[in-house]
């Protein structure tokens, strides 16, 4: 699968080193915490906690509330709920709000106890919680889009809300005077967000399956590069600020990630899904990245070791193993007196092969293929038994997931989807959140 990157600006310092005290190894014991939880028998599974049921239609986003039982969800139902687990170990509404649009989507600041709601109308409105998660009080409206807005990021230090629309733009307003500061368009819908607090870059994803970085500025932006390497619209992005590193899911049902702070154009691919990929979420701690797909699939992947990158597919008017010619190299075939043949790619060398020499299938999880692609007969020669040893874990969410988030310092997760059911989770067996970061998991 071919990955380009193409600049059109300087470097930028998002793109230099990793910042101070970030890059820095884990120390011996968190070095061997996260050995431990890498090692753990793949028959441990994610524990379902809670379900929680009362939407009307699909459910849009839900996010845990920090360091309470709590879970704030937005629906196309067009209401905003916050659910509280009560004594008897359910989850009940204990606000709840009608909106005049269907909720697109959602972002939630703690420390600030700020709501804002994006909608399908492309208005974002924004309220503030009471301390007792009992009450919700209107704040303002913000005219973002003028279409449906897609995702939604909020930066208390700028006091900017930063979000992305079917109107094919990014927009930035001031969350003081409600004002709007600026707007970028693109060519297709843009479908995700993830923003750099310290640098104020953006990276946005959009339906031609590109992901453009941007560096905001008060009333202006730059581009910086355009990342291409998916062949589906993107669903997904996390940024994550200590490694620099940027993932990326998409419809292809494939992970990207991409080292920013490299500045090599390192990637690598992922690919376990059988569904187009819905959310991503990178566990810097213990170097595991959680990802989601619209079938219900979760995925648990071990970037704590050193994978290889897939290499670039090579181009040929003839079969690089057998020289026989392709069907358009109309020449050798008149030359040869043959019948030209299909061409086809080794995902292990790249290499362009016809079907005979390559009728063997391997996984191959140090390139990300964890599951059986097709190789030519001999990369599938080199490929040991341990090779095929899996590096991720797959678990079963039993419902259509289209968001997921986590509290990563509880090792939560919660998930909903168009079956309008939110689930929340243990995923301590599985990632360990809880021994890397000392906080307990109840």
């Amino acid at each position: 699968m071919p990955v380009t990157t193409s600049a059109r600006g300087g470097a930028a310092p998002l793109l230099g080193t990793p910042r101070r005290g970030g890059a820095a190894p884990l120390h011996a014991a968190l070095r061997a915490m996260a050995a431990e939880i890498h090692s753990r028998p793949q028959s441990r599974r994610p524990v379902l906690l809670s379900k929680v049921e009362g939407h009307q239609d699909a459910v849009s986003a839900a996010l845990l509330i920090p360091k309470e039982d709590g879970v704030i969800t937005a629906g196309e139902d067009r209401t905003i709920r916050v659910w509280l687990k009560r004594d008897s170990g359910q989850y009940w509404p204990s606000i709840y709000h009608t909106m005049a649009s269907p909720c697109s989507a959602m972002a939630y600041h703690h420390d600030s106890r700020r709501i804002f709601v994006g909608q399908d109308n492309g208005a974002v409105m924004e309220f503030h919680i009471s301390e007792d998660f009992n009450k919700m009080n209107f704040v303002k409206t913000y005219p973002a889009h003028q279409n449906r807005v897609s995702a939604i990021t909020f930066c208390l230090a700028s006091e900017w809300l930063i979000s992305t629309g079917h109107d094919k733009c990014i927009s930035w307003m001031c969350t003081r005077s409600g004002s709007m500061l600026g707007r970028h368009y693109f060519t297709s819908w843009a479908s995700c967000l993830q923003y750099d607090h310290e640098t104020q870059h953006a990276f946005v994803g959009d339906y031609s399956g590109q992901i453009t970085l941007l560096k905001l500025e008060q009333n202006t932006c730059s581009v910086i590069t355009t990342l291409k390497g998916h062949e589906g619209s993107i669903t997904s992005l996390w940024w994550d600020p200590v490694q620099r590193l940027l993932f990326s899911g998409a419809s292809d049902h494939s992970i990207i990630m991409w080292d920013i702070g490299g500045r090599k154009g390192r990637t690598l691919l992922l690919q376990g899904h059988h569904d187009k990929v819905q959310a991503i979420c990178y566990i810097q701690l213990t170097r595991q990245l959680v990802s989601c797909s619209a079938d219900g699939g979760i995925a648990v992947w071990n970037m704590d070791i050193s994978r290889e990158e897939a290499p670039q597919w090579l181009e040929s008017d003839s079969c690089q193993k057998c020289e026989q010619p392709f069907f358009w190299n109309i020449k050798q075939m008149w030359d040869t007196k043959t019948i030209g043949l299909r061409q086809h790619h080794c995902r292990k060398c790249g290499q362009a092969v016809c079907g005979k020499c390559s009728t063997k299938r391997s996984s191959y999880p140090i390139m990300g293929f964890e599951f059986q692609v097709r190789v030519c007969d001999s990369c599938f020669e080199s490929i040991k038994d341990e090779d095929r040893t899996s590096l991720a874990t797959f678990h079963e969410g039993k419902h259509n997931i289209s968001h997921m988030s986590m509290d990563i310092s509880r090792g939560l997760m919660v998930t909903c989807g168009s079956d309008r059911i939110v689930k929340i989770w243990d995923m301590t067996p599985v990632v360990g959140c809880s021994l890397a970061t000392g906080f307990s998991s109840r």
